[in-house]
């Protein structure tokens, strides 16, 4: 089974923690070269520097607030070269019910996670077509197969994401370019950490017990590692998968009750 990225160039978006970090280190040291993306400088500098090199890889990084969409689109005439690969991945909007949601909270969202991916894809796909190799891996949530109470603006804005998604896969498929989303499920990461802080509050439980009531709910009980979902990513960044397009693939330990 061919996994090797060797000589294949990847950009990965929110990659200074959490799975968007684990998703560079894992596919580094498939060897492809990395372009770091995030808004904190120092903390990518640190991620850069654990990357793995041994395949001769040479990698980099932007820092990027999504935040500023002008900002981006300003920095992306600076990228040069092809890239084979985009992971785009941008943390979820600030929970809470749907209906105390601020129109603004919906714009703000929309902006950061479909906009921004498409402008990345444009910046991208001309290189892939002319390669004939193409992976774009978007990490959104479960909440696309059904709606996680409490996220009113992610689970929307999640939504909109995996549509963008499936038509594009539609519409690029025959370059040799596949377009899936994986859709991690509780996962050890600071969004988790907050997630569950908030549900405490709410609830007026301690944040150990709502940890225990999440659990439960996962047929694997327990929460995921930041690298198993980064593994699930590489894969499908991988000549193996060259045949997989168009999905959603959770990755959450056999919660999503949907097929």
């Amino acid at each position: 089974m061919n996994i090797q990225l060797i000589h294949k160039n990847a950009i990965v978006c929110g990659s200074t923690q959490g799975i968007g970090e684990a998703t560079a280190i894992e596919l580094a040291l498939l060897g492809a070269n990395i372009t770091l993306i995030a808004r904190n400088e120092d903390k990518l500098k640190t991620v850069l520097s654990t990357l793995d090199t041994s395949l001769g890889q040479t990698h980099s990084f932007i820092c990027i607030d999504f935040s500023k969409t002008d900002e981006l689109k300003e920095k992306l005439k600076h990228i040069k070269g092809k890239h084979h690969i985009l992971v785009n991945n941008t943390g979820g909007p600030t929970g809470g019910p749907i209906t105390n949601a601020n129109p603004e909270a919906f714009e703000n969202a929309f902006t950061m996670h479909l906009i921004n991916n498409q402008l990345l894809v444009q910046k991208v796909i001309g290189g892939m077509k002319e390669d004939g190799y193409g992976r774009i891996v978007n990490i959104i949530s479960t909440s696309v197969k059904a709606p996680i109470p409490g996220l009113g603006v992610s689970n929307t804005i999640r939504g909109a994401v995996a549509n963008w998604a499936k038509t594009l896969s539609l519409e690029i498929a025959q370059y040799g370019i596949t377009v899936n989303n994986v859709l991690p499920g509780f996962t050890n990461t600071n969004r988790l950490t907050s997630i569950i802080a908030k549900k405490s509050q709410t609830q007026g439980i301690p944040e150990e017990q709502v940890a225990d009531i999440m659990k439960a709910s996962v047929p694997a009980n327990r929460f995921g590692e930041a690298r198993e979902t980064a593994s699930a990513v590489a894969f499908l960044c991988t000549p193996a998968a060259a045949y997989i397009n168009g999905i959603n693939l959770p990755v959450d330990g056999g919660r999503t009750a949907s097929l």
